[in-house]
């Protein structure tokens, strides 16, 4: 998600990415910090205070939903304490901040939600999400939270974190890959979350956004169509209930979300799944050459 950021500002965006690794990509306009520590406040207030920032699009999460629950201390100070920090900073620079949420706050029996729908997290992670909202909503200098659907695409930079890949993986060597069918989503390709992320740091648009596609699928629908459009068997795809397995934290049914208020604000247009594949798949054959 940050990569697709990264790679797709173009020249008129002055970016500064700070992680915990790396540089994972050099060009002309963008410069790279590495943080040892992200929740370092002292670290982080003289990096902003000397980059001075329009805006900010925090990206940075625990977002596996058994680590969180097994680690719930450490998932409350990176999702929220890291959070309120950067809001903090946002007040004292008067910096937008860009706030990446997720689907997950919502207790998945009342879809599809919309922005102004309550959350009702079931899970830890969820209840880090929504706290941090809070803090980015009570903010006094312009903040967006952007709910974001289930995230499909390859790594832009580095090797990432996407389920694709490793789903992709298993493919090529024929291995079937266990899907659970009751888990309903709207899946947003990563090319056009990027896109729909740099134009909300950089409008004048506030508040909360679903950023999400225009088909809503469950889990299983979903990779059996991401593998026909790879070109594998659709049968290498196969119905698991992961429900029993010990230590497995509560999921909601369903959090699909209405894209509505993107799809009428936004000039980045909300996908439907085929085309947002055809974009990854695009940008890929792009990134080879």
């Amino acid at each position: 998600m940050a990569g697709s950021v990264l790679w797709q500002a173009g020249a008129e965006w002055e970016v500064h990415a700070l992680s915990r690794g790396p540089a994972l990509l050099e060009r002309e306009g963008l410069y790279w910090y590495t943080l040892a520590d992200p929740c370092d406040p002292a670290r982080l207030r003289r990096l902003l205070q000397d980059i001075r920032p329009h805006a900010i699009v925090h990206t940075a999460a625990i977002a596996d939903i058994d680590y969180c629950e097994a680690h719930r201390d450490l998932a409350d100070k990176i999702n929220v304490g890291l959070t309120q920090t950067l809001a903090e900073l946002c007040v004292e620079l008067g910096a937008k901040l860009v706030h990446c949420s997720t689907d997950n706050v919502f207790d998945g029996e009342h879809a599809p939600y919309r922005e102004e729908d309550a959350p009702g997290p079931v899970n830890c992670y969820a209840e880090t999400k929504v706290a941090a909202e809070r803090i980015v909503l009570a903010l006094p200098v312009p903040a967006v939270v952007a709910r974001l659907a289930a995230v499909v695409g390859l790594p832009v930079l580095g090797a990432g974190n996407s389920f694709l890949s490793r789903m992709r993986a298993s493919f090529e060597h024929g291995r079937e890959v266990g899907v659970p069918p009751a888990e309903v989503r709207t899946p947003v390709d990563v090319i056009t979350l990027g896109q729909a992320l740099l134009e909300l740091a950089g409008d004048a648009h506030t508040g909360i956004f679903h950023l999400a596609g225009n088909d809503i699928l469950n889990r299983y629908e979903m990779v059996r169509r991401i593998a026909a459009r790879l070109g594998f068997s659709e049968g290498l795809v196969v119905p698991n209930d992961p429900t029993g397995i010990p230590g497995r934290a509560s999921r909601p049914r369903d959090v699909s979300l209405d894209n509505a208020k993107a799809r009428n604000h936004l000039k980045t247009p909300m996908r439907s799944l085929d085309d947002g594949l055809a974009l990854i798949l695009d940008a890929e054959r792009r990134l080879v050459k």
